[in-house]
């Protein structure tokens, strides 16, 4: 059964918009439908019982995916279910970014690739709309990337720095390195150190009360050959039969100008 019409609740409460498309004996919104809504969004796909779900459990060939069009020039093709965006899926968004993975509730959540308006990407775990678990984090401009954990939208734990000469392998916090690491140099040697918080004094307030800010840096320790397990050409380590104090200002040359790069925000 199929019709075509505008809809009022019940009881009168309000105008829910029109719909054309199938129903169930009991007058529901049931199978293939197109709806206009009271806000102007449209939604063509499939419903179940009166709800948008374009998951098809007994037949994963079968194409039930939705696409729903919001009037400020976004959209969603996918899978739906109870009305909320569940299961695989692509948001269009107004900005121009783009991302294509796993949703739950009408959150991204689980793998997913997010394409933003400048290019940057990230291809990973999200967790209630945020990069969380392992993932990699592209910057468009320069090729640098992020590899590594993240923590609700951050990089926390584990991960590496990858540039275009030199990667950064360490711990991370708050979107910064921080603690124990080394930079992993492409013409054969490592810098083992540390990154570390160091007050910076920025005055005196108007109240006359000094300021102080923390800022990061980095604390050589030694310079070695590759490990075994790190991949690199086959060079001679600069600064070969320097000291070893000499050895650490040569690498700080080498790394002098490419800075950890920021990801862009959701």
């Amino acid at each position: 059964m199929s019709d075509v019409g505008s809809e009022y609740f019940e009881d009168e409460q309000g105008y829910i918009g029109e719909y054309e498309g199938d129903r169930s004996e009991a007058g529901e919104r049931h199978g293939v439908g197109r709806a206009v809504l009271p806000n102007g969004d449209t939604y063509q796909g499939m419903y179940e019982h009166g709800k948008r779900s374009g998951q098809c459990p007994l037949n994963p060939h079968v194409d039930r995916q939705g696409t729903y069009r919001f009037k400020n020039g976004s959209r969603y093709i996918g899978e739906y279910y109870m009305n909320q965006k569940h299961g695989q899926g692509i948001f269009y968004y107004p900005d121009g970014s783009v991302y294509e993975g796993s949703w739950v509730g009408d959150q991204r959540q689980g793998h997913g690739l997010y394409t933003y308006p400048n290019g940057d990407t990230y291809d990973g775990k999200w967790l209630q709309h945020q990069r969380h678990g392992q993932g990699v984090y592209t910057h468009h401009d320069t090729g640098s990337k992020y590899v590594g954990m993240w923590v609700m939208g951050k990089m926390e734990s584990a991960g590496e720095l990858i540039h275009l000469k030199h990667q950064f392998q360490g711990t991370f916090h708050n979107n910064n390195p921080s603690g124990p690491g080394k930079y992993v140099f492409d013409i054969g040697c490592e810098q083992h150190g540390e990154y570390i918080q160091v007050d910076q004094d920025k005055g005196e307030t108007e109240e006359e009360e000094p300021v102080n800010t923390a800022i990061l840096k980095w604390k050589p320790k030694a310079v070695t050959p590759l490990s075994v397990c790190t991949p690199a050409k086959d060079h001679t380590p600069p600064g070969q039969g320097l000291s070893g104090e000499k050895k650490d200002q040569t690498i700080l040359e080498e790394q002098n100008g490419e800075q950890s790069p920021t990801p862009e925000n959701n």
